[in-house]
């Protein structure tokens, strides 16, 4: 352990902690190898000895800041946060100092504290105790939920803008309907702004056609989040490719900038700085430590960022971590070039041949393996050039009752492409699309475009 937190960079004072020999088996822990391992007694004198105890005073008038969100179907909005003065009851009134400061006073009609992984019915908590509180539908993070005769507001937390956007549609391919529980308008309409009760950094815009909305959020992991959630519930739909948000700032066109901090291996510093200079990025700060890892700092124009998470992991083999949170708005920047090449694409309906594929292996790589069900308009691989081709990838191989010389040679196909939900998100062009279904992750040409309110 200790090896760790000097790895980890950690000073002298974070380095004197206590340590316990335990087993979560047998249910003991114990201060030293020759001690009897009884119980758990050791472990919570300890905790109540070296853990602080909470900051709060119950006398004071209540103060207690939504710091998470949950959504109930029989009590609605659901706000969590931990009470920082004052003392709440179940059923006393109370006030919500919302963001732009106005209150709004409302009955606490739930009130639950926290025993292991679940949720316990109170009648009363003091400061410190983190309680969750049902009563206020139009709670957000970083509101107070305070006294009503002497509200109190605690200091905002500001939740990050959302940056891009992707369009979500009702499935329209070939196979629609096919894989999915879930494939109308009203179910992905209400199933996208029943997530706004709990996702609070997610954004949702209806556009001029029934089967289509806008769906901004923090980023491509964020968006993808949502998409692989909704792909394990049942939900079949279609998405478009990810859009920076732009703003007019001043009568000038503006973009929205990210800070990124990296935690890279040392041989992956240089690549990570030539990819990121590529991308429009500028370094601020630049740290090796002694323990063989950089610490890289970043601004960079968040669609500098599109496509980048894949490639960090690539380029730093799982070993990096990365972080980024939104900065401010700036002056549009360069252009940041496009290195991807054209797609193969099925031309017809039919199930993928291995005779068709080994024929066209020269022309690019696949993303799919024989025996793939594939329909006109189907991306099926990338192509070696710029442009986009057209094959058929179903062909079968004539039968005749001719024996070839090489018939008994073992013939392989390279390995294909894994196409991730991240990487096809990543992937795709403007002119394409992303179909999510919960057994299939399909990439196709689009046919009608997402239209934009």
């Amino acid at each position: 352990m200790l090896d760790l937190f000097l790895e980890l960079g950690a000073d002298d004072d974070q380095c004197e902690f206590p340590y316990l020999f335990a087993s979560g088996l047998q249910g003991y822990t114990k201060r030293t190898m020759e001690d009897e391992g009884v119980d758990m007694q050791s472990l919570f004198d300890d905790i109540l000895e070296h853990v602080p105890p909470p900051v709060g005073d119950p006398e004071k008038s209540l103060q207690m800041q939504v710091t998470t969100l949950d959504y109930s179907e029989y009590v609605g909005r659901i706000v969590i946060g931990k009470i920082h003065n004052g003392t709440v009851r179940m059923g006393q009134q109370a006030a919500l100092v919302k963001e732009d400061g106005s209150i709004v006073k409302s009955k606490i009609t739930k009130l639950m504290g926290f025993e292991g992984l679940s949720r316990i019915d109170l009648e009363e908590a003091t400061a410190g105790n983190l309680v969750a509180i049902a009563g206020f539908s139009d709670a957000n993070i970083g509101e107070t939920v305070t006294c009503p005769t002497e509200p109190q507001p605690l200091p905002l937390i500001k939740v990050d803008e959302p940056t891009l956007q992707m369009g979500f549609a009702v499935n329209d391919s070939p196979f629609a309907g096919q894989e999915g529980s879930y494939v109308t308008s009203r179910q992905l309409r209400d199933r996208l702004y029943r997530e706004l009760e709990t996702n609070v950094a997610l954004r949702i815009e209806e556009t001029d056609s029934p089967d289509k909305f806008l769906v901004s959020g923090r980023g491509e992991l964020h968006l993808g989040i949502l998409i692989e959630n909704m792909r394990r519930e049942g939900y079949e739909f279609q998405v478009s490719q990810p859009q920076v948000i732009y703003r007019e700032v001043n009568g000038q066109p503006c973009e929205p900038y990210e800070y990124l901090a990296l935690d890279v291996p040392e041989e992956s510093v240089g690549s990570c700085i030539e990819r990121l200079g590529q991308r429009r990025a500028e370094m601020q700060d630049m740290r090796i430590n002694s323990n063989g890892r950089g610490q890289l700092e970043f601004v960079v124009p968040a669609r500098g960022l599109i496509g980048f998470r894949g490639e960090f992991m690539r380029m730093t083999r799982g070993e990096g971590i990365m972080n980024h949170s939104f900065l401010e708005y700036r002056p549009m920047g360069g252009e940041i070039e496009a290195r991807r090449n054209g797609v193969l694409i099925s031309f017809e309906e039919g199930v993928s041949t291995f005779y068709a594929m080994k024929n066209a292996e020269d022309r690019g790589v696949f993303f799919i393996t024989p025996g793939t069900k594939v329909y006109r308009g189907m991306i099926v691989g990338e192509h070696n050039r710029s442009q986009d081709l057209e094959l058929n990838i179903c062909k079968t191989k004539q039968l005749t009752n001719h024996r070839a010389a090489t018939g008994d040679e073992l013939v392989q196909l390279q390995t294909p492409v894994d196409m991730s939900l991240e990487r096809a998100l990543e992937y795709i062009g403007s002119d394409e699309l992303v179909e999510i279904t919960p057994e299939s992750i399909r990439l196709r040409k689009l046919s009608k475009k997402l239209v934009k309110r």
